[in-house]
């Protein structure tokens, strides 16, 4: 029963099965880039203190004698786009009206369980769907890297995150050990984040919910349990139910030098500037809001060349928990917007 290959009756594996892949050997690979435990200290250390959590050797040996070393995961890591593109070419991804179209398809499907989520957690229906949207394109897209290779390698090659990922890779391997599927079989995203909402396994131990009550928490075939598992997710980073996510600013024609670290202009931390202070820098709301409301702003750069200004609410802040990045949580704002559009105008 040890074994990694051992077969289990829930439908949780059923649905992962379909998944399977011969797994790829790579020619040129150095054999020191492999992670057998007997080769490789580092993953023994990992073997030995999951052994203390449970996780049966021979499994966890076995398991991580098939993880490969892939050098395009470390590449991809480099070029993420949330580091490289501006707010209209990042915006041009996502806000798009087929994906708008199929993010109010998923609503109408969807749309007693979303309501569900709404009244358990206090998410809008329509930002749980854009957050599902972006990540894999309403499940269509989960992303075609081996998880195991992906968390092995930026466990012990990323130059600056390792010990990140190696807990990852710890959480991983326990999700796959204690749901009894193959953790060669599962697939996810270059930075092993997996299923509908692409949930990192730490994510995944925290937040997953089983919403349809199987008693399995599956977000890689399951629409219900991810919608159910985004919703948590928000509700634990503290979404403050009916607040708005963002205002429309004016300001000047760019940032003053020096001005936008001062007050923290695109930061994902939690706001600290208020209303008042931005104005006595020529940044005015385009509705009137409270003086002392603290908010996060935002200067976004348009294809014409213009930067735009917008002011972040503290729930602004919570989408960035799920991705660090401005630009990302702005995106899933303005898709929410559109898909709620969209749905209103279908119904």
């Amino acid at each position: 029963m040890n074994k990694v290959h051992r077969k289990a009756s829930s439908c949780l594996l059923a649905a992962l099965m379909c998944w399977a892949t011969p797994t790829l050997l790579f020619a040129d690979e150095p054999a020191q880039h492999h992670f057998a435990p007997s080769q490789h200290g580092e993953t023994q250390a990992l073997v030995d203190e999951l052994v203390e959590q449970g996780v049966p050797q021979a499994w966890l040996v076995e398991a991580l004698e098939q993880a490969n070393f892939t050098q395009s995961v470390l590449d991809a890591m480099e070029g993420a786009a949330e580091r490289r593109l501006q707010w209209h070419e990042y915006r041009d991804i996502f806000i798009t009206e087929q994906r708008i179209q199929e993010g109010a398809e998923f609503m109408q499907a969807h749309a007693d369980t979303l309501a569900r989520a709404e009244s358990t957690y206090g998410v809008p229906a329509e930002i749980i769907t854009a957050i599902i949207g972006v990540e894999t394109y309403y499940g269509r897209h989960k992303g075609q890297h081996r998880v195991l290779d992906s968390l092995a390698t930026l466990a012990f090659h990323h130059p600056v995150r390792g010990t990140f990922f190696r807990g990852e890779l710890a959480a991983f391997l326990r999700i796959a050990y204690e749901q009894q599927v193959d953790p060669t079989e599962l697939r996810g995203s270059y930075a092993g984040a997996m299923g509908y909402p692409q949930f990192i396994p730490t994510s995944y131990q925290a937040y997953a919910v089983d919403f349809d009550d199987d008693g399995i928490r599956d977000l890689w075939e399951n629409p219900v349990d991810a919608i159910g598992s985004v919703a948590n997710y928000f509700a634990e980073h503290r979404w403050i139910a009916g607040a708005p996510i963002y205002h429309q600013a004016s300001g000047p024609e760019e940032v003053p030098e020096g001005l936008a670290q001062e007050l923290s202009f695109n930061q994902t931390s939690a706001p600290t500037v208020s209303v008042a202070k931005l104005a006595e820098h020529g940044f005015e709301p385009a509705e009137p809001l409270d003086d002392d409301l603290l908010v996060v702003p935002l200067a976004l750069e348009f294809a014409d060349g213009e930067t735009r200004y917008r002011f972040g609410e503290f729930n602004f802040y919570v989408i960035t928990r799920y991705n660090h990045s401005h630009l990302y949580a702005m995106a899933v704002a303005e898709l929410a917007e559109a898909i709620a559009e969209q749905y209103e105008d279908d119904a």
